[in-house]
Formats: structure tokens, C-alpha cells, sequence
């Protein structure tokens, strides 16, 4: 019995390193939702193989399999679909934008006035007057930007984020003709960012 336990243990403690390596996660700090779901489900398949020797190691093993491969497929559609990514893992909300709250943003989040004060504590941030933009990422951590060079996407992989030009009160036009004045198209833009009332474009060509 404690020699089942014990390999058991061993067994799925170096399938799921394995699984995590193929999966590519890092840090907790870097999940999404979904990366968190499945982390739990596997965590929970696995203490269910250990607690219950008596049950079939493969009642664990192919459902974590299962979550490992349906993750892996979620991520790839993820780089390929910005739409999916964002329906999936959210998107980054300005919570601060030009040193005031904005509490409709904060509100449909249901991000509360003493959730932003503890964030700030924790950055050492002892009042808002010190900040001009503070964003909540997709994990929930709060990126604080003292200034105005805040960098806002404008473009990622391609596809145009609106949200980022409602913000800096721009449109479409505007950013075409950007990418014109620059003879530049938006289906060979990687990245393209607007920082310090600059526009800044990482072209596909430029990567490695």
C-alpha cells in the first residue's frame, strides 16, 4: 500500500513537470483564469490518485492528459486569434488615466476603491497624486505609471485594439494614415504602441 502511494507520487509529481514544461507555464503570477482552472483540476485529479491507491492510476492520468492537451490547443488558437485570446483571457483595464479614477471601468470589473488602495500600498505608492495611469493586467496585477509615457497598444499582431484609440481620442483614420505616413501595412505590423504622443512600430520583418 505505501510503496503504491509513494510511487504513485513520484510518477505523477515528474508527469506533471513534464506536462507543465510542454505547456510552457512559469510563474502562478502569470496564469490566466483558464491556466488557473486547469492547474487546480490537475492538482485535484492528482491528490485523488494519491488519496485512493485502490482506484486505477489511469482514472488520473488520462484526464490530466486530457486538460494538458485541451490547453495546449487553447493556447494556440490564443496566438492566432486575437478575438479568442481577449474572450478568453481578458484584456488589460486602465483603472487610473491621467491621475483620476475611472469608476466605470472599475465598476463593470467589480474592482473596488480599497482593492486599487491596497494595490498601490503594495507598489509603495502612498497616494494617488503620484500616479497618472495605473492598469489592471488580465492576472490581476496592478502596473502603475507615474508619468505620462504610459505605452498603450495600438496594434498586436496585427489586429487594431479600439479600445486603446477611444482612450488616446483617436480613430481608425487616424492610425492608417500613421501607418501610411510611415509605408507601413497593418497585416505586416507585430506590434505597434503610442507613447509620449509618439507612435512606435515593431514590424514583422524586425523580429528574429
Amino acid at each position: 500500500m505505501y510503496f503504491k502511494i509513494a510511487f504513485r507520487t513520484i510518477f505523477l509529481y515528474f508527469l506533471i513537470v513534464f506536462y507543465y514544461r510542454i505547456m510552457g507555464k512559469k510563474e502562478v503570477g502569470e496564469l490566466s483564469i483558464i491556466d488557473l482552472i486547469v492547474s487546480f483540476s490537475i492538482a485535484e485529479l492528482a491528490s485523488i490518485c494519491i488519496e485512493e491507491p485502490n482506484k486505477s492510476i489511469w482514472t488520473s492520468v488520462i484526464p490530466i492528459t486530457l486538460l494538458v492537451i485541451i490547453e495546449i490547443i487553447m493556447s494556440y488558437i490564443s496566438m492566432k486569434s486575437d478575438k479568442f485570446r481577449k474572450m478568453t483571457g481578458g484584456t488589460p483595464s486602465i483603472i487610473v488615466k491621467n491621475g483620476k479614477i475611472n469608476r466605470s471601468v472599475m465598476s463593470k470589473l467589480r474592482y473596488t476603491l480599497d482593492d486599487l488602495l491596497t494595490q498601490l500600498r503594495e507598489k509603495d505608492v502612498k497616494s494617488l497624486d503620484e500616479i497618472k495611469y495605473a492598469v489592471l493586467e488580465t492576472d490581476g496585477e496592478l502596473s502603475i505609471f507615474k508619468d505620462d509615457i504610459y505605452p498603450m497598444p495600438l496594434i498586436c499582431d496585427g489586429v487594431i485594439d479600439y479600445e486603446t484609440l477611444k482612450n488616446i481620442n483617436k480613430n481608425s483614420e487616424w492610425l492608417y494614415k500613421v501607418l501610411n505616413d510611415k509605408h507601413v501595412d497593418i497585416d505586416d505590423v507585430y506590434y505597434a504602441f503610442y507613447k509620449n504622443k509618439t507612435t512606435y512600430i515593431i514590424t514583422r520583418d524586425e523580429l528574429l
